[in-house]
């Protein structure tokens, strides 16, 4: 297995250290041969700072980047209004990346992007949280194999309580606020059970809680309608808990069953527990309800290993994406309208 040398673009996306992290707990699959610190050249609105992490990492220009030819790949971590400009100098050097969320506000501008790397052939992937976690997978597996019958609802809750003040004025400086900055995990999950169907309409509320300024959209709900189903994602900055992410839930109901777990994640120890049930013999089960436990992540880096192990495939061409094109396009459209901002 061939190992690939990767740089990282960007140190003060959310995710940029859990990403940086990931790659650095895979050394087999990645060799990380330099960053770039957009800091340089980058006002944009930033919510972290992994600088602190890279420090025996050489440091970069983009220039410098661009120049290198031992390059396989590049991980795009700057803040979220520049993801897909620098996303496009990267296609245009002709680099396969890893882009993380959201996909900007600008949805011709992204589809340039995706054509772009198809047309290229770049391996491409999109950084959506959920796509490695063992109980998504679980569940979409069951979806698939028509276990729960056709798709009645989708519920899924991307609440939560962390960051305090800071991430109130962080959400404040983007339209749909954190409908626009979450709501995308969870819409990606959507699309992903409804098989890329493309959706009737969606309905965005978009609202801020009590104690934030009503400028900051901090507690929303979108309403996506399908044919013969309806989802829901909503998205709350300030709902209490005792651990940030705990309320995190989801729900996905069918004619022939359906399942339920919360936490969506956790890092405690504890298992992630799934409920389901099934009206018919399916995927091995009788008719009946079952509870089954996952483990949970040992470290916050665990979250993106398994999907980044795929990216690896994908560059050295062991394997195609999972997620067509079109599906990333179609995701990013209902983010967008979810978030009013189209």
């Amino acid at each position: 297995m061939r190992k690939l040398k990767v740089v990282q673009i960007g140190v003060t996306h959310e995710h940029a250290n859990g990403k940086f992290m990931a790659v650095q707990a895979l050394p087999d699959e990645y060799e990380v041969v330099g960053y770039v610190d957009e800091r340089a050249y980058c006002d944009a609105v930033r919510f972290g700072d992994c600088s602190g992490l890279m420090k025996d990492i050489p440091r970069l220009t983009e220039e410098e980047l661009w120049q290198r030819k031992n390059v396989d790949a590049v991980f795009v971590e700057v803040p979220n209004a520049d993801l897909v400009p620098t996303a496009l100098r990267v296609m245009e050097h002709n680099l396969p990346m890893h882009m993380d969320k959201p996909a900007g506000m600008d949805l011709g501008l992204y589809k340039k992007l995706l054509d772009g790397c198809e047309a290229r052939g770049l391996a491409f992937q999109m950084g959506y949280m959920f796509r490695g976690g063992a109980t998504f997978r679980y569940v979409k597996k069951l979806v698939e194999a028509g276990a729960l019958g056709d798709i009645v609802s989708i519920d899924i809750d991307m609440d939560h309580c962390y960051g305090g003040d800071p991430y109130q004025e962080y959400l404040s400086k983007m339209r749909g606020g954190v409908m626009y900055n979450l709501g995308c995990h969870a819409i990606d999950y959507v699309v992903t059970l409804m098989g890329d169907q493309e959706p009737v309409r969606t309905v965005p509320f978009l609202q801020s809680a009590a104690d934030v300024p009503g400028n900051t959209v901090s507690n929303a709900i979108a309403v996506i309608e399908y044919p013969h189903a309806t989802a829901t994602v909503r998205a709350c900055s300030r709902k209490a808990s005792a651990d940030p992410i705990s309320q995190r839930q989801a729900r996905i109901g069918g004619t022939l069953g359906f399942c339920t777990w919360k936490p969506l994640e956790r890092y405690d120890g504890k298992p992630i527990t799934l409920n389901f049930y099934l009206k018919k013999r399916a995927c091995g089960f009788e008719p009946g309800e079952y509870t089954i436990d996952f483990p949970p992540f040992s470290n916050y880096a665990q979250r993106f290993t398994t999907q980044l192990s795929e990216f690896a495939a994908m560059v050295r061409g062991e394997t195609a994406s999972e997620y067509s094109f079109h599906h990333d396009y179609l995701v990013h459209q209902i983010a967008l309208e979810a978030a009013g901002i189209v």
